[in-house]
């Protein structure tokens, strides 16, 4: 690694040699190509085809615009450093990466929050459905998530970045993690970032809730259903949001549970991953595998393209 200016910070990265932090770094470009083909596709796919014309597959397309956003703010830059064996990031990119971190981590837990009222009110409220899933209400729940999201970001870097640093400006890790950063710290300004996180993590807190309960509500109808080809239908829309729902929070409170040591481990390189680059990898594959309409729709489009070039 290359010595870096008082003005920015070094990302050690993980604690490998060279050839290893190489194999990574390949590892994770072949983890991020996949992310955005798997979204770009479904992305593509939701314009093009108008069955796919409701509330759930508009709000699926964002949820993967969500996911190129997530995982095109960290692993780009590692990418590019480990290549160039160099770990320097400006103090204002690291600013930026904090922020554009928290704000489309937010969002997509609030997109996914969004998506399961979506769905306790297609199975639970079918006759009300159209009324409330109207198109003023999912374009006023998007944007609703994007700006709360965008007010999260904000308000973590500002707090993060009002404290004074001391020391050699080093963190641990392969981009500009907030635990890490308030390591940095030169004494407790760091509290104010404390509070911040705890408001944050208390918000996160309530949507986890609304999403829970809104599923014990859904699969309380849908095993009242008398017909097996209903539920299966019901399940076959649910369990992929469900299985996103529970990737994404798993993989998230990792970061928030997981001991954040100074020297990290094989493990900490694990549940790096796991919150970084899994979600917006096989988000997309989940959809696909499991939602029928969407590989009907994907059949679709590359039959459509292929008699192009017929």
């Amino acid at each position: 690694m290359t010595n870096f200016t008082m003005s920015g910070f070094l990302l050690l990265g993980f604690p490998v040699s060279a050839e290893l932090e190489i194999f990574y770094a390949s590892l994770f470009l072949v983890f991020y190509v996949l992310a955005l083909t798997g979204n770009f596709l479904i992305i593509t796919t939701i314009t093009m085809d108008d069955s796919l014309n409701s509330p759930m597959y508009f709000f699926l397309k964002h949820l993967s615009f969500l996911d190129l956003c997530y995982i095109s703010v960290t692993v780009p830059k590692f990418i590019y450093n480990s290549f160039m064996q160099s770990g320097n990031i400006s103090f204002w990119e690291c600013v930026f990466q904090s922020f554009a971190f928290i704000a489309f981590a937010l969002a997509e837990l609030g997109m996914l929050t969004v998506m399961s009222y979506d769905r306790y009110v297609a199975i639970c409220l079918p006759l009300r459905y159209d009324i409330i899933m109207n198109v003023r209400a999912c374009v006023h729940g998007v944007v609703g998530v994007w700006v709360s999201g965008t007010i999260s970001g904000v308000m973590h870097a500002a707090a993060t970045f009002s404290i004074h640093f001391c020391g050699p400006r080093i963190i641990h890790q392969f981009f500009c993690d907030i635990p890490q950063i308030l390591k940095l710290s030169c004494s407790n300004e760091y509290i104010g970032d404390v509070a911040v996180t705890i408001f944050l993590s208390f918000l996160a807190f309530l949507c986890v809730i609304f999403i829970g309960f809104s599923y014990i509500h859904i699969f309380s109808s849908v095993l009242r259903m008398p017909s097996a080809e209903g539920r299966a239908k019901a399940f076959s829309t649910c369990l992929p949001h469900l299985t996103v729902v529970l990737l994404f929070i798993s993989t998230a409170s990792f970061e928030y549970l997981k001991p954040h040591s100074d020297s990290p481990t094989a493990l900490d390189i694990l549940l790096t991953i796991m919150y970084t680059v899994v979600p917006p990898t096989f988000n997309p594959l989940i959809y696909s595998l499991r939602n029928k309409a969407i590989k009907s729709a994907l059949g679709n489009v590359f039959k459509r393209n292929k008699c192009l070039f017929c």
